[in-house]
């Protein structure tokens, strides 16, 4: 696994690493009904350009990444595969079959734009943990893509889970909307769960993701204690002007300038 150095995560130094979420390329082929353009060439692209590595979400109405997407990108990455997926049978089956390096667990729902909140880990812990357990099992990482909540990062030790990814939605639409106090509360909601997560387990891994994009990515990419950051729409609605690589490459540096 790549890593390079500056923020902490198990004690070491380290900058936080890029997870480079792919669906929308897939958005876009879909939207046609055509064979182009292809997820997998996109993939490979954004490791060429230094992405860390790549995350697809398979959704339960198949929206984007198909099946056949999964399979293919599997074969081929040279990086690791962070597989999104509903804690699902038909998912688990996927997934083992796959064995992509990481499994991060999302809610879903069919009328979503986009992932809208973290997973209730708290007020489905048995489940979650017999799930966790099978994907484990299988030889496959499991990651809980959560709310900065106290209580969920707690469940989510409990469940046994290898990581936990923040959801950074509210903080980054805070930033949209131009609320700089809602944004700095949101920030330290942040920071706090990273905190809980360190003294509750230190070799737990912390990511976060969702609504980053160059603008607003340095302040997370900051926190000491995240591990990865999983960026998409921002990246590739910039890579529509810059090219794929170089939006990998701007990515990168939003994330790392001097302060």
């Amino acid at each position: 696994m790549t890593t390079s150095s500056l923020s902490t995560a198990h004690g070491t130094l380290q900058k936080p690493l890029l997870g480079v979420n792919i669906d929308h390329v897939a958005t876009l082929r879909q939207a046609r009904g055509v064979n182009y353009p292809s997820p997998l060439a996109a993939a490979l692209l954004c490791e060429k350009a230094g992405a860390d590595g790549i995350t697809i979400h398979l959704r339960e109405d198949r929206r984007h990444i198909q099946d056949a997407d999964v399979y293919e990108i599997a074969e081929q990455l040279t990086t690791r595969m962070n597989l999104e997926i509903a804690a699902t049978e038909e998912m688990l089956k996927i997934a083992s079959e796959v064995k992509p390096y990481w499994v991060c667990l999302v809610p879903e729902k069919r009328a979503e734009l986009t992932t809208e909140g973290g997973l209730d880990v708290a007020g489905q812990l048995a489940w979650l943990t017999d799930y966790i357990g099978k994907l484990q099992a299988a030889g496959i990482k499991v990651s809980l893509f959560i709310d900065p909540d106290d209580k969920q990062v707690a469940a989510a030790i409990e469940c046994g889970t290898d990581a936990i990814e923040l959801h950074t939605g509210a903080y980054a639409e805070a930033g949209l909307a131009g609320d700089t106090g809602a944004q700095q509360n949101e920030l330290a909601r942040i920071k706090a769960a990273v905190a809980t997560a360190q003294r509750l387990n230190n070799q737990l891994l912390v990511n976060a993701g969702h609504g980053l994009t160059r603008d607003n990515v340095h302040a997370i990419a900051q926190i000491e204690g995240i591990y990865e950051l999983n960026i998409g729409h921002a990246l590739i609605a910039d890579a529509v002007f810059a090219g794929l690589e170089q939006a990998v490459v701007m990515m990168k540096d939003a994330m790392y300038k001097e302060s």
